[in-house]
Parts: C-alpha cells; structure tokens; sequence
C-alpha cells in the first residue's frame, strides 16, 4: 500500500517475477469476473450499469473468489485491496474463513511534492496516455488516500503486520527493501 504515485504497481509486477505469485488487482478482478460472469461478477455489473459504486462486500467476494483459484495457493500480492478499514476488517474475516492469513502489509512511502513531480514526470513521458497522470488529479487522489486509506497504516500497525520500505530510494533498492521485509 502507499499513495499514489509511490510505486506500488512497479513493486507488484517485479514481485510477482521475483516471487512467481500473483498480483490481484481488484480492478483486474472485477472487469475478469464479470467477463466470467460469475456469481459476484454478475452482481457487480448490475450494480456498476446503475452507476453506483460497487459495496465492499461484493468487492470482497469477488477477491474470495479469486483466491480459491490454484494458482493462489503459493500466496498472492493484493493491489488496490483494501483501500479503508472496513475492508480491511471484512478482508481479514473472509482470509480466517478460508485458514488464510496475510503475512505482511507493506506500506511505500515517499514525500508528497515528490510523488506529485513523478505524476507530472510520467504524464509528460507517456504523453498522457493515463487519464489521472496530471498534478491537478494527483493531488486529488493523495487527498482521497490520506482520509480513506491512510488510516490502515495505524490498523495493519496495531495488528503488527505493518512493513514500511522507504519509496525514495531507486526501485531495486525498493525491491530489496520489500523482499527483506517479508522475509524473502
């Protein structure tokens, strides 16, 4: 987990070669499981085709669903789940009904003025090619992760599964910061 611009997607995709397991976006989730047209899947269009907001309980249905697939046995990286504390309270529920656990929660840092310059860097290498790569957005998205997401780092920290790597340092050192705190 970690503001937006941190790195958290770069993380994840090194980490799924590293670690060979999957990375489970719940966007990713939600756009397969309707595409499957799943039980969860199906609920969640209908809901989506109103224009409403998908709950957190079909959202952790959906990801339920995704762990019981085979290749979720070895572990899996969560991205973009959970994003507030009542997600993070029904995510762990749904992982002790399953005799799961997660081993680590691993929290990237880095200095916000950094994070929106990163934005602005990649929006003008990419000529834009991202919708919310722009400084205006960026600093939207940080409002919204500091009052909605923000507050798991205190959650997964009470629970002593909180990591934090430092997402200033180069994305190899990043990575070497992870796997070391997972014990990888």
């Amino acid at each position: 987990m970690g503001p937006p611009g941190v790195g958290k997607g770069t993380q994840a995709k090194i980490l799924v070669e590293k670690l060979g397991i999957p990375q489970l976006s719940t966007g990713d989730i939600l756009r397969g499981a309707i595409a499957q047209k799943t039980a969860m899947g199906l609920a969640a269009k209908e809901i989506m085709d109103r224009g409403d907001l998908v709950s957190d309980d079909i959202v952790v249905g959906i990801v339920s669903e995704r762990l019981d697939a085979p290749d979720c046995k070895p572990g899996f990286i969560l991205d973009g789940f959970p994003r507030t504390v009542p997600q993070a309270d029904a995510l762990g529920k749904m992982l002790e009904q399953k005799g799961l656990r997660l081993d680590a929660v691993v929290a990237i840092t880095a200095e916000e003025g950094t994070l929106v310059a990163r934005v602005a860097k990649r929006a003008n290498e990419t000529g834009g090619a991202r919708a919310d790569d722009n400084a205006e957005v960026a600093r939207k998205r940080l409002e919204v992760y500091r009052e909605l997401t923000e507050p798991l780092i205190a959650y997964y920290k009470g629970k002593g599964l909180l990591k934090t790597v430092d997402g200033m340092a180069p994305v190899d050192d990043v990575t070497a910061a992870i796997l070391h705190a997972l014990g990888a």
